[in-house]
Protein backbone atom coordinates (compact mmCIF):
# COMPACT_ATOMS: atom_id res chain seq x y z
CA UNK A 1 0.00 0.00 0.00
CA UNK A 2 1.46 3.52 -1.01
CA UNK A 3 0.74 6.39 1.38
CA UNK A 4 1.42 9.68 0.07
CA UNK A 5 2.90 12.90 2.01
CA UNK A 6 -0.33 14.58 2.10
CA UNK A 7 -1.81 11.60 3.67
CA UNK A 8 1.02 11.44 6.13
CA UNK A 9 0.76 15.27 7.31
CA UNK A 10 -3.00 14.79 7.28
CA UNK A 11 -2.70 11.74 9.47
CA UNK A 12 -0.10 13.38 11.85
CA UNK A 13 -2.26 16.76 12.35
CA UNK A 14 -5.13 14.46 13.19
CA UNK A 15 -3.37 12.89 15.70
CA UNK A 16 -2.06 16.01 17.10
CA UNK A 17 -5.19 17.45 17.18
CA UNK A 18 -7.02 14.01 19.10
CA UNK A 19 -3.91 14.31 21.16
CA UNK A 20 -4.64 18.08 22.32
CA UNK A 21 -8.14 17.11 23.32
CA UNK A 22 -7.15 14.24 25.54
CA UNK A 23 -4.55 15.91 26.55
CA UNK A 24 -2.46 13.10 25.57
CA UNK A 25 0.86 13.54 24.24
CA UNK A 26 1.75 14.50 20.44
CA UNK A 27 3.19 11.66 18.69
CA UNK A 28 6.90 11.23 17.86
CA UNK A 29 7.80 12.68 14.38
CA UNK A 30 11.08 10.58 14.27
CA UNK A 31 8.48 7.63 13.60
CA UNK A 32 6.93 9.00 10.62
CA UNK A 33 8.70 7.28 7.80
CA UNK A 34 10.20 8.20 4.55
CA UNK A 35 7.72 8.54 1.64
CA UNK A 36 7.23 5.69 -0.72
CA UNK A 37 8.63 7.18 -3.07
CA UNK A 38 12.49 6.32 -2.09
CA UNK A 39 13.35 2.93 -0.65
CA UNK A 40 15.76 0.71 0.23
CA UNK A 41 15.85 -2.53 -1.83
CA UNK A 42 16.99 -6.12 -1.77
CA UNK A 43 17.11 -6.33 -5.22
CA UNK A 44 19.44 -4.58 -7.25
CA UNK A 45 19.63 -3.26 -10.67
CA UNK A 46 21.15 -5.61 -13.63
CA UNK A 47 24.57 -5.48 -14.18
CA UNK A 48 25.19 -4.03 -10.24
CA UNK A 49 27.99 -6.15 -8.91
CA UNK A 50 27.75 -8.82 -6.19
CA UNK A 51 27.83 -7.31 -2.58
CA UNK A 52 26.80 -3.65 -3.34
CA UNK A 53 23.50 -2.12 -1.56
CA UNK A 54 20.55 -0.46 -3.32
CA UNK A 55 18.14 2.51 -3.20
CA UNK A 56 15.58 3.77 -5.68
CA UNK A 57 13.34 6.65 -6.01
CA UNK A 58 10.53 6.57 -8.32
CA UNK A 59 8.88 9.60 -9.71
CA UNK A 60 5.42 8.93 -10.62
CA UNK A 61 4.00 9.41 -14.49
CA UNK A 62 1.88 13.08 -14.72
CA UNK A 63 -1.05 12.19 -16.84
CA UNK A 64 -2.89 15.12 -17.84
CA UNK A 65 -6.45 15.14 -19.32
CA UNK A 66 -6.55 16.74 -22.30
CA UNK A 67 -9.80 18.04 -24.28
CA UNK A 68 -9.80 19.16 -27.99
CA UNK A 69 -13.03 20.52 -30.63
CA UNK A 70 -11.82 17.89 -33.66
CA UNK A 71 -13.35 19.11 -36.66
CA UNK A 72 -15.47 16.58 -37.97
CA UNK A 73 -16.41 18.31 -41.19
CA UNK A 74 -15.18 22.18 -42.72
CA UNK A 75 -17.66 24.79 -43.32
CA UNK A 76 -18.52 25.17 -46.82
CA UNK A 77 -18.27 28.64 -47.97
CA UNK A 78 -18.83 30.26 -51.29
CA UNK A 79 -16.48 32.15 -53.56
CA UNK A 80 -18.19 35.54 -52.25
CA UNK A 81 -17.28 34.40 -48.62
CA UNK A 82 -21.01 33.76 -47.72
CA UNK A 83 -21.34 31.11 -45.70
CA UNK A 84 -23.43 28.10 -46.39
CA UNK A 85 -23.07 25.53 -43.26
CA UNK A 86 -21.02 26.64 -40.34
CA UNK A 87 -18.43 23.93 -39.57
CA UNK A 88 -18.97 20.72 -37.86
CA UNK A 89 -16.63 20.37 -34.70
CA UNK A 90 -16.74 17.17 -32.06
CA UNK A 91 -15.21 17.38 -28.07
CA UNK A 92 -12.72 14.55 -27.56
CA UNK A 93 -11.09 14.16 -24.26
CA UNK A 94 -8.01 12.20 -23.50
CA UNK A 95 -5.70 11.57 -21.68
CA UNK A 96 -1.86 12.84 -22.27
CA UNK A 97 1.40 11.31 -20.40
CA UNK A 98 3.12 14.79 -19.67
CA UNK A 99 6.15 13.33 -17.98
CA UNK A 100 7.07 9.25 -17.98
CA UNK A 101 7.14 7.32 -14.70
CA UNK A 102 11.02 7.43 -13.99
CA UNK A 103 13.13 5.00 -11.75
CA UNK A 104 15.98 6.26 -10.41
CA UNK A 105 18.59 3.48 -8.72
CA UNK A 106 21.74 4.84 -6.60
CA UNK A 107 24.36 2.52 -4.54
CA UNK A 108 23.72 3.04 -0.93
CA UNK A 109 26.06 2.30 2.29
CA UNK A 110 25.18 -1.31 2.67
CA UNK A 111 23.52 -2.10 6.05
CA UNK A 112 26.19 -3.13 8.55
CA UNK A 113 28.01 0.44 7.64
CA UNK A 114 25.38 2.67 8.81
CA UNK A 115 26.35 1.73 12.45
CA UNK A 116 25.51 4.50 15.16
CA UNK A 117 29.12 6.02 14.60
CA UNK A 118 28.67 6.46 10.82
CA UNK A 119 25.52 7.92 11.05
CA UNK A 120 26.50 10.66 14.25
CA UNK A 121 29.49 11.41 11.01
CA UNK A 122 26.72 11.86 8.56
CA UNK A 123 24.75 13.85 11.27
CA UNK A 124 28.04 16.02 11.92
CA UNK A 125 29.49 16.71 8.63
CA UNK A 126 25.66 17.80 7.44
CA UNK A 127 25.36 20.52 10.65
CA UNK A 128 29.15 21.71 9.16
CA UNK A 129 27.36 22.44 6.05
CA UNK A 130 24.56 23.99 7.93
CA UNK A 131 21.81 21.50 6.31
CA UNK A 132 21.64 19.59 9.95
CA UNK A 133 20.77 21.15 12.91
CA UNK A 134 19.46 18.33 15.24
CA UNK A 135 21.29 16.59 17.95
CA UNK A 136 24.07 13.95 17.33
CA UNK A 137 22.41 11.23 17.99
CA UNK A 138 23.71 8.22 15.68
CA UNK A 139 20.23 7.66 14.68
CA UNK A 140 19.01 7.50 10.89
CA UNK A 141 15.83 9.80 11.91
CA UNK A 142 13.34 12.12 10.47
CA UNK A 143 15.62 15.43 10.40
CA UNK A 144 18.50 13.13 9.32
CA UNK A 145 16.53 12.17 6.77
CA UNK A 146 15.28 15.25 5.58
CA UNK A 147 18.94 16.85 5.87
CA UNK A 148 20.56 14.09 3.41
CA UNK A 149 17.46 15.11 1.19
CA UNK A 150 18.80 18.76 1.14
CA UNK A 151 22.25 17.71 0.80
CA UNK A 152 21.38 15.23 -2.25
CA UNK A 153 18.41 17.51 -4.20
CA UNK A 154 20.81 19.95 -5.65
CA UNK A 155 23.11 16.69 -7.25
CA UNK A 156 19.35 15.45 -9.15
CA UNK A 157 18.22 12.50 -6.01
CA UNK A 158 15.83 13.46 -4.31
CA UNK A 159 15.20 10.92 -1.45
CA UNK A 160 16.40 10.95 2.34
CA UNK A 161 18.19 7.74 2.01
CA UNK A 162 22.11 8.19 1.87
CA UNK A 163 23.56 7.74 -1.22
CA UNK A 164 27.13 6.16 -1.23
CA UNK A 165 27.97 9.11 -3.67
CA UNK A 166 27.35 11.35 -1.09
CA UNK A 167 28.94 9.47 1.78
CA UNK A 168 32.06 9.62 -0.88
CA UNK A 169 31.30 13.34 -1.28
CA UNK A 170 30.97 14.14 2.55
CA UNK A 171 34.44 12.05 2.92
CA UNK A 172 32.63 9.29 4.85
CA UNK A 173 32.80 6.74 2.88
CA UNK A 174 36.18 5.04 0.46
CA UNK A 175 36.39 5.70 -2.85
CA UNK A 176 37.62 2.56 -4.89
CA UNK A 177 39.96 2.98 -7.34
CA UNK A 178 40.03 0.94 -10.45
CA UNK A 179 43.40 -0.45 -11.67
Amino acid sequence: MSRSPFRCVAMAATLAALAGCAGAPLPDVSTIREPDLAFLTQVAPPGAALGTCWGKTTEPAIIETVTEQVMLQPAQVMTDGTVISPAIYKTETRQAIVRERKETWFETPCAEDMTEEFIKSVQRALSVRGLYSGSVSGVMDSRTRAAVRRFQKPQGLDSGILSLAAARQMGLSQITLEE
